[in-house]
């Protein structure tokens, strides 16, 4: 009866199917811990990481791009299935279900020129400040430009979309515009690089 049912077991965390140093793809092939797709997905995750970061620093600055930060995030999310899913091994299904379009590389550049607009000409090299916001969006997009660099070979390897390495690149160039337009919201100085003397 109802009344005697057993309840309900939260699923375990940890499933040891990776103790010995192989991990799956969402295709079901199991490769090693260290094969780059591993290491694509893993610096993708830390990007969403850094993103999800910033995104609560700018909101208690009450920032307004929060909400497309989150966007950012998920569609990260999206960035790590087509990874997870090598076309070499990928039946059409699996193609289908993990494709990864051109729209959001676009829409990402629509953001970049609207921010773009708003900020005073760029005269010098800028460092990594301007506040929390500033910085963790700076450093987010520092993650970016790694994660780019892992999954450039694999697109060039031909397992995964090239909208991918597209969308991680003009994804680093908006956190890098967001990352001023923060400093400038915030009223926050931007320290510039100045050459040492000899």
């Amino acid at each position: 009866s109802p009344e005697r049912a057993a309840p309900e077991r939260a699923p375990r965390i940890y499933t040891r199917t990776g103790d010995s140093g192989f991990s799956s793809t969402f295709t079901g092939e199991r490769r090693p811990k260290g094969d780059r797709i591993f290491e694509a997905l893993g610096a993708t995750d830390e990007l969403s990481s850094a993103i999800g970061l910033a995104g609560e620093f700018s909101s208690e600055k009450g920032h307004t791009f929060v909400d497309q930060l989150h966007k950012v995030q998920c569609m990260l999310q999206d960035v790590g299935s087509n990874l997870a899913t090598p076309l070499s091994s990928a039946r059409e299904a699996h193609r289908k279900r993990t494709s990864f379009s051109e729209r959001p590389v676009l829409e990402l550049e629509q953001w970049i020129d609207s921010y773009s607009e708003q900020l005073p000409p760029l005269r010098a090299f800028i460092l990594p400040s301007g506040g929390r916001s500033s910085a963790a969006l700076h450093f987010s997009r520092a993650v970016c430009r790694r994660a780019e660099r892992c999954v450039v070979p694999l697109v060039q390897a031909g397992e995964a979309d090239p909208n991918v390495a597209k969308y991680l690149n003009r994804l680093s160039d908006y956190l890098f515009v967001l990352a001023r337009y923060a400093a400038m919201k915030e009223g926050k100085e931007e320290k510039i690089y100045i050459k040492p003397e000899p």
